[in-house]
């Protein structure tokens, strides 16, 4: 029996933003981006000559670290992909992935990874046998495409990963999708909740008279901190990582940083993975994705601990862990080869301090001292000397 296929959709008739004859300025670079690269392909093939596509090269040797500039920049790094016999299948599962984009965009829609994965089953011969591979592609062509200031959300890739709790003072402004009205949320009002950040974040507005936003490595502490207001006794927005934050988290916390023009500051664990990767990512972004930085760091952030001293200052000494091997070499590979790290003598004297002291510390350690002695001891006591925070 002959497989069933599904009809081609109507292009005569366009939906969504197309057929109110509306794009925004971001939309209609990302379809004309599209369309130049599909020109220059298609202009090469009908010249008998042999298209390339040429993606930044994403590795922590591709990048370039300056204070002035605040994030890891791309270096000029680049790897092509040329149409061969070889490469055929590979190159056309890259431009059906550009046209499935641009029809999102202009149909006013989206896909997750894990959708557009399975839209390949669709593609015969060019569909991706396993979802690694279609990631993989799309990495490449937001790379290619963060070139021209665009990156995946503006294709319309969003992440299946939501982001952050929020709380605090703050008023996002959302939009209703449809009837584009704006939709007013108060992250004071969520009771025991809290608002949650979107998967694209881009349309958000603000309004606040926050001082600060703090930006917390744990689920556990965000809720303490929440629970018993501290924004309301300090004026500030409380912003949950769970970790590394997600592409929304931080695209969020930059948004909001630069739309009100308030200081962020880092309050994770004392631990290399906390400094090296959540920190170090937040503030400056990572290697393997140098192409995004531009958008998803907070150059802004500065760190607020826990710090190595912070053990010695506040006698965590008997609430820490000895350091795991992995952990000393992730402290030793930020010295020798992140070029954040190279580039502030302060940290390079605190992780030394940490390799010295052979232990880590969680933000949780302070509750040696009572549950609530990170509300009302510890906290208070180091945002009365921000000047002191690491870089």
């Amino acid at each position: 029996m002959a497989q069933k296929r599904k009809p081609e959709p109507d292009r005569s008739k366009p939906t969504g933003r197309a057929k109110a004859g509306r794009l925004g300025k971001l939309d209609d670079l990302t379809v004309t981006s599209i369309d130049e690269t599909a020109e220059k392909v298609f202009d090469t093939i009908q010249k008998r000559g042999k298209p390339e596509l040429s993606f930044p090269q994403r590795s922590l040797a591709n990048v370039t670290y300056d204070k002035r500039v605040g994030h890891f920049k791309l270096g000029r790094g680049r790897k092509e992909r040329t149409l061969t016999v070889n490469t055929v299948k590979s190159f056309a599962q890259t431009l059906k992935l550009m046209a499935l984009s641009k029809e999102m965009v202009l149909e006013d829609d989206f896909a997750t990874k894990r959708e557009a994965y399975y839209v390949s089953k669709n593609w015969g011969d060019a569909k991706f046998a396993e979802q690694p591979e279609s990631d993989a592609c799309m990495d490449d062509i937001e790379a290619l495409f963060s070139l021209r200031g665009l990156s995946r959300e503006n294709l319309r890739f969003y992440p299946e990963e939501r982001g952050g709790s929020v709380g605090g003072e703050l008023i996002v402004i959302d939009r209703d999708s449809e009837t584009e009205k704006d939709v007013r949320i108060d992250c004071t009002a969520f009771a025991s909740g809290a608002y949650a950040i979107p998967s694209s974040v881009e349309h958000l507005r603000f309004e606040t008279k926050a001082d600060f936003i703090l930006a917390i490595e744990t689920g556990g502490m965000w809720q303490r901190l929440n629970a018993h207001k501290f924004w309301r006794s300090h004026n500030c927005i409380l912003v949950e990582m769970s970790g590394v934050p997600t592409r929304a988290t931080r695209r969020f916390i930059r948004k909001l940083a630069d739309a009100r023009d308030i200081p962020v500051y880092a309050f994770v664990d004392c631990d290399p993975y906390g400094i090296s990767n959540i920190y170090r990512t937040l503030k400056v972004g990572s290697g393997n994705a140098a192409h995004l930085n531009q958008f998803f760091c907070v150059p802004q952030a500065t760190y607020l601990g826990v710090t190595p001293q912070d053990i010695v200052d506040f006698g965590l000494e008997d609430a820490t862990h000895k350091l795991l091997d992995v952990d000393v070499k992730r402290a030793k590979d930020a010295l020798k080869n992140d070029p954040f790290f190279q580039a502030h003598k302060e940290w390079q004297k605190a992780i030394d301090q940490l390799l010295r002291m052979g232990v880590r510390a969680e933000q949780q350690a302070l509750a040696k001292w009572g549950l609530n002695f990170v509300i009302d001891e510890y906290l208070p006591k180091k945002l009365k000397e921000t000047r002191k925070f690491l870089p």
